[in-house]
């Protein structure tokens, strides 16, 4: 049973898209999203220009903080929390960029890594029943109480509700178990039909994306995981129809305002006729395109933040900054303090002071508040 926010729209009378006579048949109007198509197309060539600008070095690191935020992102949009350098040290090790693999203690924090890495390096390979299996195993690692790399066969209704138990409202009730293998076949052979060079081709990346996000998550095939993996196979849409791995996290947008997916979700589930949730997906493609370029801009003023101060840094003032800038552009919630320092430096009190003031002396951090208050952020 799958939980997310309330949703206060659904009509019942109206029944699910799987129940009515034209499903699967989508039917969307494009005319009010043509102007947010072109901008997502400038976007594309504008984020794969910058990226090939710049160093060898940078581009990796900027493409791995994608994978990471994507990676933490659709975790937290089910409640998962995963901790970043866990994820991070996954994708590494999956890309082979570690000398040594990292030992990571957290199976599903390893799964969802390797998970990036797998969608991202076999994009262009058409979706297969096997394929998907593979990725649910991946995602579900050390999972209790839940059948792993197969679709669901209970008995009981697949639905997403809300509110406590014996009050619970339900927003959406999957076809059931036993229509799955079915709905799944079709499915795949409308992904397949539908990429570059298919039968049914469609050449707009983020529509195929959305209706291929939709019809998963509608058919809801697995016991678990059906979040994660309908956005992996958004992804995967995206990047098969612009020819390349995409640049930008979906999930960190969607994530941003999570009761908004799930409202335009829902309002697609109760139709066929899905022109509103088209928009939204384009619209949050577009979005995530120019997060995506204000991270590789974090990036430029990485490599220069540590050019400039690399040589006048001490060994323990070097690995905070480094801890800081891991984090991304956001940085430390609510800044680095003394203890913070102690923390990561292992070092006594009075030495960290010491080293924050002489950051704030020569200009690499700025100082907010003041007295017990008093915080150091990055300044980029």
């Amino acid at each position: 049973m799958c939980k997310f926010e309330p949703i206060r729209y659904y009509n019942r009378l109206m029944g699910y898209n799987w129940q009515q006579e034209d499903w699967p048949e989508f039917r969307y109007e494009l005319q009010g999203v043509n102007d947010m198509l072109f901008a997502i197309a400038e976007e594309t060539g504008l984020i794969s220009g910058m990226l090939n600008a710049v160093a060898e070095g940078m581009k990796t690191d900027t493409i791995i903080n994608t994978m990471v935020a994507e990676a933490i992102k659709t975790s937290e949009i089910e409640g998962e929390y995963y901790n970043r350098q866990d994820v991070m040290s996954s994708i590494r090790n999956n890309l082979g960029l570690n000398a040594k693999p990292e030992i990571i203690k957290d199976k599903k924090a390893q799964g969802i890594g390797k998970l990036m890495v797998e969608v991202r390096n076999t994009y262009a390979e058409p979706l297969t029943k096997e394929k998907l299996f593979e990725w649910h195993i991946m995602l579900m690692a050390d999972s209790k109480n839940v059948t792993i790399g197969k679709w669901r066969t209970h008995k009981e209704p697949m639905q997403v509700v809300s509110g406590a138990s014996g009050r619970e409202k339900v927003h959406f009730e999957a076809p059931p178990s036993v229509q799955v293998p079915k709905e799944m076949d079709r499915f795949i052979k409308w992904f397949n039909d539908t990429a570059p060079g298919g039968k049914k081709e469609i050449t707009k990346a983020p529509v195929r994306a959305a209706i291929a996000h939709l019809y998963f998550e509608t058919i809801h095939p697995f016991e678990d995981g059906n979040g994660r993996i309908g956005r992996a196979i958004a992804e995967k849409a995206l990047s098969q129809t612009i020819r390349g791995p995409i640049l930008f996290s979906l999930s960190r947008t969607i994530e941003a305002n999570r009761k908004l997916y799930y409202n335009a979700l829902g309002r697609g589930q109760i139709s066929n006729e899905i022109t509103k949730w088209i928009k939204y997906f384009i619209d949050t493609v577009l979005q995530a395109q120019k997060e995506a370029g204000q991270l590789i801009d974090f990036s430029l003023k990485k490599t220069n933040f540590f050019d400039h101060y690399k040589a006048v840094l001490n060994e323990r003032q070097l690995k905070v900054v480094k801890k800081m800038l891991d984090t991304g552009p956001e940085g430390f919630e609510g800044g680095m303090s003394a203890k913070k320092y102690e923390a990561i430096a292992k070092t006594s009190k009075a030495t960290a002071t010491r080293d924050l003031q002489i950051l704030a002396e020569i200009g690499a951090f700025k100082i907010e508040g003041a007295g017990r208050s008093t915080r150091y952020v990055l300044n980029l």
